[in-house]
């Protein structure tokens, strides 16, 4: 009897012990977080795309990426873009020296933006081009146009004369996140339809190297770690949805080829200006009025607050749309039309997606209390109205496009010349960047006269209805250069 019952525990015990494990482990399977992990964990690290197909947006998205090769007759070579550290890499040349006066071929990338044959691309792909050849993902190609550029972005837009285009989607820069899976699409080393992965490693990068004359470089970028190359410049960069988020357009390099990081133009920046070129054949540019200043734990307690955030106002200027709306030195803006702000690249980056005329909100700290105003923003002039393209472009002297000063008696000894005008600043789109004069050039003879002031520089320039031609010496360079335009 003793022996039977001891047999009932133990079957009884058995029972709820294997319940009691059934119970926690279905429990388990239930409330655990649906993640299927590999089964060979030393693998994990040699595969972090598994699981992502890249297929579907690179098969969108290729079509719609064009090869542009570009024919123009080289000026002098001052080094262009190129730095040490980083780089605007589409100025691929091939089949010619770029420091040789001659035809010289070069190479970039564009995208399709429509059925109807506009093609976005980087200004610095087709600047000064006398020939723009696209060349298809079908292998056909057709001469393209400029419909208008912007080197304070670098984006240039141009036309080919065709129809029913396969083209790429826009996305939205402002909803791309930091981690994130894109891919780059371009023609690198005249690879062409050539598609990289990688993913967003930042945003807002400010990397000094669009070179604007006007000092109106706005510069935003996405960084990603997607491998581009010369040749890239002007491809898209896209999300797996095959959605358009930027424009390829630098590299950080110390060799001059793909090293590790590489820079896109925002979409949402190329949407603005492409809609302002193809409107009004010129961007609209929008002016706020603060000096900004990266933030710190000075500026912050200075600010009344308890950490740093926002971007600090260093100066307001006079009669600006800032100054008007009230904003003080010593303010720190947080958001501006409720998208939060932290650097001055992201400043410029909301600013630069507006037109004069358009209003702005603005929430900002001061003295530790948060404000909110509205300012109608204005163009360069101070009022809110849209400018012409003659307007924008007109500076000093409307046959040049320059501001002259005499060369001092110092610089024209260690120059060894008897005669100097000095280019001080040229604006873009004038008639002296369209020829690829420097700024600090010395102007030592127009038409084979000597100019010796300002004064002659501009009686030559207004009496003259046909060609003129520039003789003159630049700083840090040996010889004389020659340059001719009507």
């Amino acid at each position: 009897m003793i022996q039977k019952y001891w047999k009932f525990l133990a079957a009884s015990a058995g029972i709820a012990v294997f319940c009691s494990l059934t119970t926690v482990g279905l429990y388990a399977h239930l409330t655990a977080p649906s993640i299927n992990l590999p089964a060979n964990y030393a693998e994990m690290g040699h595969h972090p795309a598994a699981g992502v197909d890249f297929v579907p947006a690179a098969a969108a998205v290729t079509p719609g990426v064009v090869h542009i090769k570009t024919t123009s007759t080289p000026k002098m070579n001052m080094g262009g873009f190129h730095n040490p550290i980083f780089d605007l890499f589409g100025d691929q040349f091939f089949g010619a020296n770029p420091y040789q006066m001659g035809p010289q071929e070069s190479s970039g990338s564009g995208v399709i933006i429509s059925e109807d044959g506009y093609i976005v691309t980087n200004n610095h792909v087709v600047d000064n081009a006398d020939k723009i050849e696209i060349v298809f993902s079908d292998k056909h190609s057709a001469i393209a146009t400029v419909v208008g550029t912007d080197p304070s972005t670098d984006l240039a837009l141009l036309k080919v004369e065709e129809k029913n285009l396969p083209y790429v989607y826009f996305g939205n820069s402002d909803s791309v996140k930091v981690g994130e899976w894109v891919l780059a699409v371009g023609n690198p080393f005249n690879l062409e339809s050539t598609v990289t992965a990688g993913i967003v490693s930042a945003k807002g990068r400010n990397i000094n190297i669009i070179k604007d004359r006007n000092n109106a470089a706005i510069e935003s970028f996405i960084q990603t770690d997607a491998a581009v190359n010369p040749g890239n410049s002007g491809g898209a960069l896209v999300n797996l949805n095959g959605e358009l988020i930027g424009i390829n357009s630098a590299i950080a390099t110390p060799t001059g080829t793909y090293a590790g990081y590489s820079f896109a133009i925002p979409v949402n920046i190329v949407k603005k200006v492409i809609d302002d070129l193809t409107k009004y054949g010129v961007v609209q540019r929008a002016i706020l009025g603060v000096s900004p200043q990266e933030m710190n734990d000075d500026l912050a307690r200075q600010a009344g607050l308890s950490s740093p955030q926002g971007i600090y106002v260093a100066n307001v200027t006079d009669g600006t749309a800032a100054a008007e709306a009230g904003l003080q030195k010593g303010d720190v803006i947080v958001r501006l039309d409720g998208s939060i702000v932290k650097s001055t690249p992201e400043l410029l980056e909301r600013v630069g997606g507006k037109r004069p005329g358009d209003n702005m909100d603005i929430e900002y700290y001061r003295n530790g209390k948060l404000n909110k105003v509205q300012a109608k923003l204005r163009n360069r002039d101070g009022n809110d109205k849209l400018m012409s393209k003659e307007e924008i472009v007109a500076v000093s002297f409307d046959q040049l496009g320059a501001v002259f000063e005499n060369a001092s008696a110092e610089t024209k000894r260690k120059m060894q010349i008897n005669s100097g005008v000095v280019i001080k600043q040229i604006q873009s789109g004038s008639k002296l960047a369209s020829v690829g004069v420097p700024e600090g050039f010395i102007i030592t003879k127009l038409n084979k006269k000597e100019v010796n002031s300002v004064a002659e520089v501009k009686d030559i320039i207004k009496n003259n209805k046909g060609m003129i031609m520039m003789e003159g010496v630049m700083p840090g360079y040996n010889g004389k250069y020659y340059y001719t335009f009507n």
